[in-house]
């Protein structure tokens, strides 16, 4: 029905397109999603970007410098441009919104900000590579390719981190560094309520040591260096793990399938999913399954469109300025030709693409997008963009926006209307048009 079919597309999706119908059968809709992946999309390979990167880098640091430190520069800005505007580009047209929805809210949950170092030519790579394989296949997977991928390795500053009784410890070079485990242990796998110590952190950053990567020659990428792995054994959580790059992986499924982590995990998909203060019953669900299952993320996603929480009651979750912004484009029609106007949106709006402040992510609750100058934010924002579409019919991106979840009263005053930017402009700045 309808209805359904709405809050499909709306809670689990980026909303309806422009004269885009509803699906007929919303369940079978997502889960042909999961089940059936479309073609990934194509970019830069991590070994081009590596490159790019690291000619920028010896153009800068060169004590003579070798090549023009603008030419790489100007290369990056590039990169970085067709990156961003092909994620836009593809969402705005996704054939399969919930599937990218799932690929945007594990990107979230492992950050990588370009606001660290000089990730920005790496993260489009990273979101094809460590991310968007794994997002309805195994969490530990998952946690073990970000792990390896510069992109995080550089943003947590483990590519540097040097074990102190290593062969490069004892020569003085660097030192222990222990944010990526930190981040690991707290954000990415089991929270603080698993118990974790600040000698665990120590011994997880011990672990990975050697966790490095190198950005040219023949196979740039990952590159476990031995001479600065920390050698002997190490004990995480009361389980002994002995040294060399095996034992990284191993440490990382152990915390991956931990059952505190299935805890995390569940509270933070019910979170996104359903509600900010999630149904006790939903999260148990959604644990379950992970538990059962050993973190199998297309189980998991068919246990969240099982949910009954998730589709009743609907336009319970206030919309993030990402969600908003793609729901507002699409259901006003716009194409990937219009990729830089949503770009713009979220930089407007607050949450530019891949520079989250913090390794914790964006925020997934309404109180931190809620403020009154946020929201008079989004109207600006919504009256602008409303000025640029003379040729949309209102009511037909009302019904592709809300169908039957659309209020009297805001079909009603955009029909009163003056004119095709203010009755837009009423339906983007509805008080149902900002929920999902």
């Amino acid at each position: 029905m309808s209805l359904h079919g709405h809050i499909a597309a709306i809670r689990f999706g980026l909303g309806l397109r422009l004269g885009e119908a509803p699906p007929p059968q919303p369940k079978d809709w997502l889960l042909g999603q999961i089940d059936l992946p479309g073609a990934p999309p194509q970019g830069v390979s991590l070994a081009e970007a590596l490159a790019i990167r690291n000619a920028d880098l010896v153009a800068r640091r060169a004590l003579e410098p070798q090549g023009d430190p603008q030419q790489t520069r100007a290369a990056i800005a590039t990169l970085l441009r067709q990156e961003t505007e092909a994620w836009a580009a593809r969402r705005l047209e996704a054939a399969q919104p919930f599937r990218e929805r799932l690929v945007d809210f594990w990107m979230n949950h492992f950050t990588v900000s370009r606001r660290s170092g000089s990730i920005a030519v790496l993260i489009g790579s990273y979101e094809r590579e460590a991310i968007r394989p794994h997002v309805t296949g195994r969490f530990a997977d998952m946690v073990v390719a970000v792990a390896r991928h510069p992109a995080m390795l550089v943003y947590l500053d483990n590519a540097g981190s040097v074990g102190p009784g290593s062969p490069a410890g004892r020569r003085g070079r660097r030192g222990l560094n222990e944010n990526l485990a930190r981040e690991m242990l707290e954000l990415h796998t089991l929270s603080p309520a698993g118990g974790y110590t600040q000698n665990d952190v120590q011994e997880l950053a011990k672990i990975l040591t050697g966790w490095s990567f190198v950005g040219d020659g023949a196979t740039p990428g990952f590159q476990f260096r031995r001479f600065a792995h920390e050698p002997g054994e190490k004990f995480l959580l009361g389980r002994r793990f002995g040294p060399g790059e095996a034992a990284g992986e191993a440490a990382l499924r152990f915390l991956a399938e931990h059952p505190a982590t299935w805890r995390h995990l569940a509270v933070k998909l019910a979170r996104h999913f359903v509600a900010d203060s999630p149904p006790p019953e939903a999260v148990r669900a959604l644990e379950t399954v992970l538990r059962d299952s050993k973190g199998d993320l297309a189980e998991t996603a068919r246990a969240l469109v099982a949910l009954p929480q998730a589709w009743d009651p609907p336009l319970a979750k206030l919309r993030a300025p990402m969600d908003y912004v793609l729901a507002a484009c699409r259901a006003l029609g716009l194409g990937a030709n219009r990729a830089r106007l949503a770009l713009g949106g979220l930089g407007s709006l607050g949450q530019p693409l891949w520079i989250a402040p913090q390794p914790i992510g964006w925020p997934d609750i309404a109180d931190e997008w809620a403020a009154p100058e946020a929201l008079m934010r989004r109207i600006d924002w919504a009256f602008t963009l409303a000025g640029r579409m003379e040729r949309v019919d209102g009511m037909a991106a009302a019904e592709a926006a809300l169908g039957p979840l659309g209020r009297a009263e805001t079909a009603r005053e955009m029909r009163r209307a003056g004119s095709m930017r203010d009755a837009l402009t009423l339906l983007l700045g509805s008080p149902e048009f900002m929920h999902r």
